[in-house]
């Protein structure tokens, strides 16, 4: 046994993780009881380098909302306006497609589309920005649309949920985002987005679009007013899903921003416990692949320690950011990609430009000093 966990209460947890086997649900429990944030931090490592080596992934992406009009109200959310609000905000078809083309001069692979349940959009619109997307460069790869987004658009068009994601896909959609997923359990979702699609729900739209052989991520809201035991359920559910699909790609932990919205909390994820978060996920969800610390909700330097603590991804440049600032994130709307493979070389991580599934597009051999 590692020196470190010789007399070490988590001893018993060291034990499993070293022989990869799956930790249940009352000892990732342990796990959040745990102050040891080292201990923790180790375990994860072990994980993350079985299953990563050295390696630590970026993408090169620019992320677009094409809309902030949303016909729904849920309470920590502060992106979302009505018709009548004078910030509200909706792009043409048009409008993307010049983002898009601005981007792609700055080398993007990705982009990643989200939008409120807009009141009147027809599902035409969304098929229209797709295939131009597309026509504009094939190559480009377009990760858009929330679960709830999904349910919105089966609803416009008058279809299954199947038969939606299939002219999607048809279109050019190639990954669902993992947003909308906050916490699965029922009485906590009640309390932060009633009216919002349930845990079932969100669970069925990632399960149909997997059976298409398609790929997603997936996220949790974490820090409002959820217990460590909702967290736990909530990973839980999402690592029998990949029993079932093997169709994550990774998995994404959200901290919770407070501001200007209507879940109060007075302390807001404290870097321990976004650390701790992130670690556990690591250890928990021994099928997924990739962990990645986003550094827009983190902040970039939070984000570089995460790579010691079971990270193996920093997410990408993003270029204009709404969602998290308008709840009031501090952090800057891009990242350079110099930024983010310094960012990786200082963590002593060798830095991978991935695509929108995490694989390797190339490996940036340069050193602290040529950047």
């Amino acid at each position: 046994m590692n020196f470190f966990f010789k007399n070490n209460e988590l001893s018993g947890v060291y034990a499993k993780v070293e022989a990869g086997e799956r930790l249940s649900e009352p000892e990732a429990l342990r796990l959040f009881d745990s102050k040891d944030l080292n201990a923790l931090g180790a375990l994860a490592n072990i994980v993350c380098k079985r299953k990563n080596g050295n390696r630590a992934s970026y993408i090169v992406n620019r992320y677009i909302n094409y809309s902030n009009y949303c016909i729904l109200s849920c309470q920590f959310c502060a992106f979302a306006r009505k018709k009548r609000d004078a910030d509200g905000f909706q792009y043409s078809v048009e409008e993307i497609v010049e983002k898009a083309r601005e981007a792609l001069q700055l080398g993007i692979t990705e982009l990643h589309i989200v939008g409120g349940l807009h009141p009147s959009l027809p599902f035409s619109y969304y098929m229209e920005m797709l295939r131009a997307l597309k026509a504009l460069d094939p190559r480009l790869q377009l990760k858009c649309f929330t679960a709830m987004e999904i349910l919105h658009l089966a609803w416009l068009a008058k279809k299954s949920v199947r038969d939606t994601l299939m002219e999607l896909k048809g279109a050019g959609l190639d990954s669902l985002t993992g947003g909308g997923a906050e916490i699965f359990r029922k009485e906590v979702r009640m309390q932060i987005a009633k009216g919002k699609e349930s845990a079932e729900e969100y669970l069925d739209v990632h399960r149909a679009w997997h059976q298409l052989g398609s790929r997603s991520t997936c996220t949790m809201l974490y820090g409002h007013v959820e217990s460590p035991a909702d967290r736990v359920d909530h990973l839980a559910k999402l690592r029998a899903l990949q029993d079932e699909t093997h169709g994550f790609t990774g998995f994404i932990p959200l901290p919770y921003h407070p501001d200007n919205n209507g879940i109060p909390v007075t302390v807001p994820p404290t870097g321990f416990d976004s650390l701790r978060t992130i670690a556990i996920s690591r250890i928990f969800l021994d099928n997924f692949d990739h962990i990645t610390a986003y550094w827009i909700g983190m902040g970039i330097k939070l984000a570089q320690v995460a790579l010691s603590f079971g990270a193996d991804d920093l997410h990408g440049t993003i270029v204009e950011e709404k969602i998290f600032h308008m709840a009031g994130a501090t952090t800057p709307e891009l990242q350079t990609e110099t930024s983010m493979i310094r960012a990786i070389r200082e963590a002593g991580r060798e830095p991978v430009q991935r695509d929108t599934f995490y694989q390797p597009m190339r490996q940036n051999k340069k050193t602290l000093e040529t950047l």
